[in-house]
């Protein structure tokens, strides 16, 4: 069963940081592209960054690139969202996803398996 539980979401300020977290099981994960995605209030869930499989040819949504930083590490089963100057568009739950297919996509319907996602709330 595969399982992919989100952490690290909360309550931050305008200009500050947080790092999210997703740990993955039942899955091998070196396998999987990884990503995240966001839905904000009243909003469709959206791309944020994904990762391959394979290398570190990241890529990330307009609205987010240079701010966050996705990385994964394998000996953990574990992906991550490194977020700084946050600001209050970045407000939205946060879900991590994994897929198998053979390239990276931002559109949601390409992914396989999801997380349940973790609340990230910043104020101005």
């Amino acid at each position: 069963q595969v399982q992919l539980v989100e952490s690290g979401g909360e309550l931050a300020q305008a200009g500050g940081s947080l790092r999210l977290s997703c740990a993955a099981s039942g899955l091998a994960f070196h396998v999987y592209h990884m990503g995240w995605f966001r839905r904000a209030p009243g909003k469709e869930r959206d791309f944020v960054a994904a990762i391959p499989r394979e290398g570190d040819n990241a890529f990330y949504a307009d609205s987010v690139q240079g701010r966050f930083t996705i990385s994964r590490d394998g000996a953990k089963n574990t992906l991550y969202l490194q977020m700084s100057n946050l600001n209050p568009e970045d407000t939205g739950v946060y879900y991590c996803a994994a897929t198998a297919i053979l390239f990276l996509s931002r559109d949601r319907r390409d992914w396989d398996y999801w997380g349940q996602g973790t609340q990230v709330t910043v104020s101005s």
